[in-house]
């Protein structure tokens, strides 16, 4: 009976524990988690700036940008962004081809269980 008791004692403090994990919207707050490109020409490059800012009270560490293909190169803070202060990922997608867009870029924060996905949208134009 003892071990019973002390088997679902654990199991219930894991799934305490294990609902409680935490998401990058616990932690910061995006300016924007959409942008919208516009109209760009075909063969000119186009750049959206994602601001996010901290809002916990430990420092908050990009790990990493992750584009959704090869058609978009990201950019992120490097250096840990402090509680209060604000950091930036940006997404330069290569117009190559007329046509609406839609494209995602995940960023995966040091101690957060959750991606965060940001994403542009546009219509490149001949």
């Amino acid at each position: 009976m003892k071990h019973l008791i002390i088997a679902f004692v654990a199991i219930f403090a894991f799934t305490a524990v294990k609902s409680q994990a935490k998401k990058p919207t616990d932690i910061l707050k995006f300016s924007s988690e959409t942008v919208d490109l516009g109209k760009p020409k075909v063969g000119n490059p186009v750049t959206a700036t994602f601001t996010f800012t901290n809002t916990s009270k430990e420092d908050i560490v990009i790990e990493t940008v992750t584009p959704g293909c090869g058609c978009t190169k990201s950019d992120y803070t490097k250096e840990p962004i402090k509680p209060g202060k604000t950091g930036t990922i940006t997404a330069t997608y290569n117009a190559a081809t007329v046509g609406n867009f839609t494209k995602q870029v995940r960023v995966k924060f040091l101690g957060i269980d959750q991606e965060q996905v940001l994403t542009i949208t546009g219509q490149v134009q001949q």
